[in-house]
């Protein structure tokens, strides 16, 4: 029951999210824009893992959500850390 769910309703709208994330990236008018972006890129991503990961059963996935959920949170610090040194 929780699998039909997940692969015919949240996987979909994980995924359509992504796609229009995607878009934002490419098009974004500004870098703050695409470094947002890719953040959501990534936020998605580890819900997509998630997901997944109930879905199947196989906790590996959780993991692999924990190492980009670290990254993002890096990348977003140092884009932070560039954009107030840019100020001054």
């Amino acid at each position: 029951m929780i699998t039909d769910l997940m692969y015919w309703f949240v996987l979909p709208l994980i995924s359509l999210a992504a796609v229009l994330a995607f878009v934002r990236l490419v098009q974004g008018p500004s870098l703050a824009d695409r470094v947002i972006a890719f953040d959501l890129l990534a936020t998605l991503g580890i819900a997509l893992l998630a997901a997944y990961a109930v879905a199947t059963g196989q906790t590996a996935y959780f993991d692999v959500g924990l190492l980009l959920a670290l990254l993002s949170f890096l990348g977003t610090v140092a884009f932070a850390h560039y954009m107030e040194r840019s100020r001054q």
